[in-house]
């Protein structure tokens, strides 16, 4: 059914007010739904129909009617382009997230709608991550992007942020699933960051707008990360985090575990060692995920990333990498490929981590490197 713009706001507004209700969880949401089918069914019900599914608190606060004063600031952001409430009545709500147990009634979202429904791929770990678990983190959503993948994470400093850079790097897709209202960007130093996220990719919250940081918010915010997911990589995390919490619920939820091993030494790797101990596969290739998932067998339009098209058919990101041609099967120094390809130290580092990442060339001791196939 088509809406006119007034009578989709009614709509929208009914989904809102009935979720700001306390004691109105996502469970007793979609419990509600179940019984009378849609919110506008909900406030028309009567207190003694409403009784038999909730709390008589809660009934009486139904039976109250919404009050759309209450909810101007959220009907205004609403109002405003590319902002949008994506409801379980709407055909872009992620199949991905009816499959869980307790999956948000709707979500707020800024961005392009058809990612929602893309498959994607977690990207999680510390805030505190090392240098070389950022390149890692950016490294492997490069190169899971080129198989048609969306990079899914939570805009967090740290390894999240690696990641949706990885993606944009080459203008992959990816989406930013955020503890706060969309009309707050937190981490305040990511706002650069998120700009870009909405330009080419999608930012999400079940959270209402106005919503601040609230640490009880992001285990919410995670199980919306790891259901949107066919896997989760743990690139760097310490034995007590919330990447912890975003593994056992993609466990939970029946999806693949990734992690990512390091030194003994590092706390920031603790947590995933104790993941592989639990049975997450160790990843130090990104050929692991690639047979682990079936990438090469998933039919992927990735219209997203004019690199990628080979990719989305089962081909290497890397196959046509020009240090390939440059290099033979002796041990060639980072120097001699910069003067070579003519690109900067930084170009040629990014490449060879890919190149690593797809086991095509093998780093060397001394700082020298090796096509390996």
């Amino acid at each position: 059914m088509h809406l006119n713009h007034s009578e989709e706001a009614s709509e929208q507004a009914l989904w809102i007010s009935l979720s700001s209700i306390h004691g109105i969880g996502s469970q007793t949401f979609c419990q509600l739904l179940k019984i009378f089918g849609s919110p506008a069914n909900v406030y028309a019900a009567s207190y003694k129909q409403l009784t038999e599914v909730v709390s008589e608190k809660i009934a009486a606060e139904i039976t109250k009617g919404i009050d759309e004063n209450a909810l101007s600031d959220s009907l205004q952001w609403l109002s405003q382009a590319n902002n949008h409430l994506v409801t379980l009545a709407d055909a872009h709500y992620p199949k991905a997230l009816l499959e869980i147990s307790d999956p948000p009634p709707f979500l707020y979202a800024k961005g392009n709608l058809d990612l929602l429904n893309q498959p994607s791929i977690a990207i999680v770990g510390s805030r505190n991550a090392s240098v070389q678990g950022e390149k890692n983190a950016e490294a492997f959503a490069e190169g899971l992007c080129g198989y048609g993948l969306c990079i899914v994470s939570g805009l967090a400093l740290g390894i999240d942020g690696a990641a949706h850079r990885g993606a944009l790097k080459i203008k992959g897709a990816t989406i930013a699933v955020v503890g706060t209202g969309l009309d707050i960007v937190y981490p305040a130093r990511h706002r650069d960051l998120a700009h870009q996220i909405v330009e080419h990719g999608l930012i999400i919250s079940e959270f209402a707008i106005g919503t601040p940081s609230k640490p009880q918010n992001f285990p919410k915010r995670n199980r919306i990360i790891s259901g949107l997911s066919l896997g989760c990589l743990v690139v760097e995390a310490n034995l007590q985090s919330g990447s912890q919490i975003t593994a056992r619920l993609s466990a939970e939820q029946g999806r693949e575990v990734f992690a990512i091993p390091g030194s003994i030494h590092s706390p920031m790797s603790k947590g995933c060692h104790q993941l592989i101990k639990q049975g997450a596969k160790l990843v130090d290739n990104l050929q692991d995920i690639v047979e682990e998932l079936d990438l090469n067998k998933l039919a992927i339009n990735n219209s997203s990333s004019k690199n990628t098209s080979e990719s989305a058919h089962g081909k290497s990101v890397t196959a046509n990498n020009p240090l390939l041609t440059l290099m033979g099967f002796e041990p060639t120094s980072l120097e001699s490929l910069v003067h070579l390809s003519d690109l900067t130290v930084s170009e040629v580092s990014s490449m060879l981590m890919l190149l690593e990442l797809e086991g095509r060339v093998a780093s060397l001791a001394g700082g020298n490197y090796q096509k390996i196939v």
